[in-house]
């Protein structure tokens, strides 16, 4: 059964951003180049070129990887103990309305650029996956990756069997405020939480901004640290790396 096994994040210094996550989230190293937070793994390897210092949400070439947290406070408070990382999100964490999920939220980027999310769920609201879990960091639960047309990514995703399990709007200050957007409240983004049948790890979520609109960029480079993989396991009809509309990477193993 096809599922997500990990992300890869590509690093111009692979040795010290896997210490950052070390240290800071509580990740464990298995080997070499991957590293554990409860039921998900993050690869990390080697890039020959800088995050892209101009990679902003509305950009077709973001993609961020969301760890959830179970108290926001000492989330921050961990965090903000290190050195290296760089806020997003302006004033602090924001608690998105129950329209968009309730969920409080805070965006930020690791010491190489790399962007990421702390999220906390209502009480009411935990998925299953991260009940009866202990800490503060759990795990990534999903990668969200930015579209430049809904419908020609759905086509592309659901044609390797992943289905559509979440679909909504995000609007509002909050939500302008979580993604740093000039647009502040007029700020509009649709957000497609997609999954493998039956799944037991990390999914992956659309992110299409309708306002402010999405910027039209080529794809990032193989050797660049924004060339992050999404790892797929046990699928019966592909293998290897092939590529999204957009230019994501999907590592099919």
């Amino acid at each position: 059964m096809a599922r997500v096994e990990a992300f890869r994040l590509l690093s111009t210094a692979p040795n010290a951003l896997g210490g950052f996550y070390q240290n800071v989230f509580g990740f464990n190293r298995a080997d070499t180049d991957r590293l554990f937070l409860g039921p998900s793994a993050l690869e990390i390897g080697r890039a020959k070129l800088a995050y892209p210092q101009d990679i902003t949400g509305n950009d077709p070439r973001f993609q961020h990887c969301a760890i959830v947290v179970t108290d926001m406070g000492k989330a921050c408070e961990a965090l903000a103990k290190h050195d290296g990382w760089s806020p997003i999100t302006l004033d602090g964490p924001q608690r998105l309305p129950a329209a968009s999920g309730g969920v409080a939220a805070f965006k930020f980027r690791d010491p190489e650029g790399h962007p990421l999310e702390f999220i906390c769920f209502p009480p009411d609201r935990v998925p299953e996956l991260w009940k009866g879990h202990e800490g503060i960091f759990l795990g990534i639960d999903h990668s969200a990756m930015a579209v430049a047309d809904t419908g020609r990514s759905l086509h592309f995703y659901e044609s390797i069997g992943l289905r559509i399990g979440s679909r909504q709007v995000n609007r509002g200050a909050e939500q302008g405020r979580l993604d740093d957007m000039a647009a502040g409240g007029a700020t509009q983004v649709e957000v497609i939480g997609l999954e493998f049948d039956g799944r037991s790890g990390p999914h992956l979520e659309l992110l299409a901004y309708r306002y402010p609109e999405m910027r039209s960029e080529k794809p990032v480079s193989d050797e660049s640290a924004a060339a992050t993989l999404m790892v797929i396991e046990g699928h019966p009809g592909f293998e290897g790396i092939i590529f999204d509309p957009d230019g994501h990477r999907l590592d099919f193993r």
